[in-house]
């Protein structure tokens, strides 16, 4: 691809896109380089965690984050509703080291023509799934899964990998397979995670063409 290439919905609101797939999967990876190539805004969900402040240390991380219940399904509607009629919102900002939101402190999101909304659960919750144009859902074997979220834990979020395994056999994999796994029969295409980047991305633009959600598309058409 040369350039970044430029979408819009087939209405005159933002084009909306969900991403989902199992913890590993390489989702996020794979919205990074769909919003560089479609110049579009990068919407992670892991920002509308519940905060558990209220709740002991010990408590909050024993807590099963990979429950869509721990989300907060009511807000993340409202601030998708008004991203889709081109407004901005004030997003909560979410510290995973303790588990809570920062208080006194939101970030603010303006709209753009494409938002990509990423995470667990982009598309399990009913009431939002009206906002999307396209949905995919990203697939990868366990054992790359568990690889990648070990990787990210212990890299980024200061785990050790004896909790993260712990975790992962007791919490993730299970809520996965309850919770995740079955939206990929809902969404609109499946991508390997284990494909190469460059590939993931081609399949989702031509998907994209395909639907006639490509600007650059909707204007040879016209001509």
């Amino acid at each position: 691809m040369n350039g970044k290439q430029a979408a819009v919905g087939t209405t005159q609101r933002p084009l909306m896109i969900a991403l989902t797939g199992a913890s590993g999967s390489g989702k996020t990876t794979l919205c990074r380089e769909l919003a560089r190539a479609l110049d579009g805004l990068h919407f992670s969900l892991d920002h509308y965690y519940r905060d558990l402040s209220r709740l002991p240390v010990a408590q909050r991380a024993a807590s099963n984050f990979d429950d869509p219940a721990m989300l907060e399904a009511e807000l993340l509607t409202e601030h998708l509703a008004a991203l889709s009629r081109g407004e901005a919102i004030e997003r909560p900002i979410y510290d995973f080291t303790t588990h809570s939101r920062v208080q006194g402190q939101t970030e603010t999101i303006e709209p753009r023509e494409v938002i990509l909304v990423e995470g667990l659960f982009a598309y399990s919750y009913a009431a939002i799934r009206p906002y999307y144009h396209f949905s995919i859902f990203v697939d990868a074997p366990d054992s790359l899964c568990f690889d990648r979220r070990l990787r990210r834990d212990v890299e980024e979020r200061g785990r050790t990998p004896e909790s993260v395994r712990q975790q992962y056999d007791s919490t993730v994999r299970p809520s996965g397979l309850a919770f995740v796994r079955p939206l990929a029969e809902l969404v609109d295409l499946v991508i390997d995670g284990s494909d190469a980047l460059d590939y993931k991305v081609e399949a989702v633009m031509a998907a994209l063409r395909r639907r006639r959600l490509m600007r650059a598309e909707a204007k040879s058409a016209q001509r």
